[in-house]
């Protein structure tokens, strides 16, 4: 009888079998509050204006991760990594706009950027390390 070979699919890529999304799900909510933290910089930086700049943002990423089942893959690039990143941004925007706070071009074309850099960078980073990783063991 012959025996199916384990399989070489990260334990985090396996759908229901992440065990790193508890650490994926932390760098993105400190990642947001750090991208909060530099755009307050110009301003008072207190932890009021801080949460204040947030808190769109972490409510698109929960958005994001629930919608798009990043749980399953949370150090996915595309699509999951993409899909959180754009709905993060958009989610954040429409909630700025519904209670009243600005959303101008250059604010949206700035938080696209950073984001981008903050929601995927990690990802692109994880992958590039288990791609030497799997080469080497290869």
């Amino acid at each position: 009888m012959h025996t199916p070979a384990p399989a070489t699919t990260p334990p985090d890529a396996r759908p229901g079998r992440s065990v790193s999304w508890p650490i994926a799900l932390t760098v993105d909510v400190a990642l947001i509050l750090l991208f909060a933290s530099l755009g307050r910089s110009a301003h008072a930086l207190d932890p009021a204006g801080v949460l204040e700049t947030a808190w769109p943002f972490l409510a698109g990423l929960l958005v994001g991760w629930t919608v798009w089942r990043v749980r399953r893959a949370p150090f996915s690039v595309w699509p999951g990594g993409v899909a959180l990143w754009l709905t993060t941004v958009a989610a954040g925007m429409v909630l700025r706009v519904l209670v009243g706070e600005g959303t101008a071009l250059s604010f949206v074309l700035v938080t696209l950027g950073v984001l981008a850099v903050f929601l995927l960078g990690p990802r692109v980073l994880v992958q590039l390390v288990r791609g030497l990783r799997s080469r080497r063991s290869g």
